[in-house]
């Protein structure tokens, strides 16, 4: 049984006696222990009574005769009150217990629109949802936006304000089976009880198209309620029809005053609830909430995690009262753990740009290292996949043309089947990329296309030989478009004399016959 301290003398006893200890004005440990010392089930005989008896009036004349300390005192008068001050004292210490493996994040998630931050107007005084929970009259939605902007947080305060059945899902998690014993559980509780049932199901995208036409029909008969949320676009990755039946809501990244009154919140709740007694009062300097909000690009939930790492590794001096979470503090923080990696700063242009040169320098150990650092960060894997699509021409381009739709398969593999079971599927292309031969013919003739469109004033505006130009009316044919064109596959081997660029331009060559350069690395000899 847990035990407690009593707020007035500092003794600990079990919760099942504090009460009565605090009642009989905090006597001596003893006492307790002999004034509990009977069993439960003793049975009462008469000289029992007499003793309890003796005993009541024993304990009335000790009060009268005998001074008493103002604690003592002061608890036989009020013992309500210091019961009271007992219970709280307990919720205190079961509140930490409870919130002591809560993160920070879901601690400051808001409990109400009043406390929501950001997405004024969808929530704001004339938002449409707010309405809409308002009148507890939601519709069935889609709530598409990225990572961290109160998509899940939204669902929530619906489900505390609705009249009616809610049940959260996640795709990640929860398969067919489970969609399906809810559907049933719905239109038994529309026919019996007369009461909606709304269903939310986070990460929707991460259904396929098979998965998510089982709702098609629930949600057409009105069974259920469905709120649907995603970071992918609803359009290429939830079902047409599916999508048609619900309103799409779009949430926008959070602006960086929004994340830093977030991070204002959470400093505040760690203070209050004060779950780590050794921690004295957190206080975050402006440079640091500054730096935090931009970090975490419109993420809340990344700035609270990295805030909260920051104060449990935060240093106490002896007797210091406060304790200071700096910028240099968060930024050697986030050296020693995995978030180092910033999705859309410069940590996150340095890992990509790190990741294309080892891919172009063949090296494949390299190569994986930085694909490992993104996606082990929270990358997103489509990024990399279309990075990948790209130096498939770019750097392994004529050398190697299996590599390019090797590449898209890629991309569409990733886009079908998502994170975590893609994590292979990109690590195999990377390394057929790193592994493959090189050309850069391809790439460096685009780029001398475009410096000479760029450069050269009248490039652009070239007129196209006319017997290159298509005549598919007769009044062009009258004016020699097309007219003596020679087509090709007439000749032997496709070959025959003809001028196909502009006038001016005919000596142009923008092919190199090298697949790479002429120059030599003297650190190689």
């Amino acid at each position: 049984m847990e035990r407690v301290e009593c707020p007035l003398c500092g003794m600990r006893t079990t919760e099942r006696v504090v009460n009565e200890h605090l009642d009989k004005g905090c006597p001596p440990k003893e006492s307790v222990s002999q004034a509990n010392s009977g069993s439960f089930f003793t049975k009462l005989t008469p000289n029992s009574k007499a003793t309890k008896s003796d005993s009541k009036s024993e304990n009335v004349s000790s009060t009268s005769s005998q001074p008493q300390t103002p604690q003592a005192s002061q608890g036989l008068q009020t013992p309500l009150k210091r019961s009271a001050q007992g219970e709280k004292g307990d919720d205190k210490a079961k509140k930490k217990v409870r919130l002591s493996n809560v993160p920070l994040a879901e601690q400051v998630r808001p409990q109400g629109l009043d406390d929501f931050i950001g997405q004024e107007d969808i929530v704001g005084e004339y938002g449409i949802l707010r309405r809409f929970i308002e009148r507890d009259s939601c519709p069935s939605i889609i709530l598409w936006g990225p990572s961290g902007v109160g998509k899940t947080t939204l669902a929530r305060i619906i489900a505390a304000t609705t009249h009616s059945r809610f049940v959260e899902l996640s795709a990640a998690v929860h398969g067919i089976s489970d969609c399906k014993k809810i559907f049933e559980e719905a239109r038994n509780d529309k026919k019996l009880l007369n009461r909606n049932t709304i269903v939310f199901m986070d990460e929707i995208h991460r259904f396929n198209r098979a998965q998510q036409d089982t709702f098609l029909p629930h949600v057409e008969r009105g069974d259920i309620t469905l709120i649907g949320a995603t970071t992918e676009n609803p359009s290429f990755k939830v079902n047409g029809a599916l999508v048609s039946r619900c309103r799409v809501i779009v949430l926008k990244k959070l602006k960086k005053e929004h994340v830093a009154t977030i991070i204002g919140r959470a400093v505040a709740i760690v203070n209050e609830n004060r779950i780590n007694d050794n921690l004295g009062k957190v206080n975050v300097s402006k440079d640091t909430v500054d730096y935090l909000s931009g970090l975490s690009d419109g993420d809340g939930r990344v700035a609270l995690n990295v805030l909260e790492i920051a104060i449990n590794t935060a240093p106490k001096s002896e007797g210091q009262e406060q304790v200071e979470v700096s910028l240099d503090m968060v930024k050697d923080t986030l050296k020693r753990t995995h978030m180092l990696y910033d999705r859309v700063g410069d940590s996150h242009y340095d890992t990509i740009s790190a990741f294309h040169k080892s891919v172009r320098g063949s090296d494949p150990d390299a190569t994986l290292f930085y694909l490992g650092r993104m996606l082990e960060s929270g990358e997103d894997p489509l990024y990399v996949a279309r990075r990948m699509v790209r130096i498939a021409s770019e750097d392994v381009g004529l050398a190697d043309d299996s590599c390019l739709p090797f590449a898209v398969s890629t991309y569409t593999a990733v886009q079908q089947i998502g994170m975590p079971e893609a994590d292979c599927i990109l690590a195999h292309c990377a390394v057929k990329l790193a592994t493959a031969p090189k050309s850069v013919k391809v790439y460096k003739a685009y780029n001398a296309v475009k410096s000479l469109l760029s450069t050269e004033p009248g490039a652009a505006a070239s007129v196209v030989p006319i017997h290159l130009r298509n005549a598919p009316t007769k009044l062009m044919k009258q004016i020699g478009y097309g007219k003596d064109y020679k087509y090709n596959p007439d000749y032997i081997n496709g070959e025959c004399k003809q001028d196909y660029m502009p006038e001016g331009l005919e000596s142009v060559k923008f092919l190199s016959n090298e697949h790479l350069g002429t120059q030599r690395d003297p650190e190689l000899d």
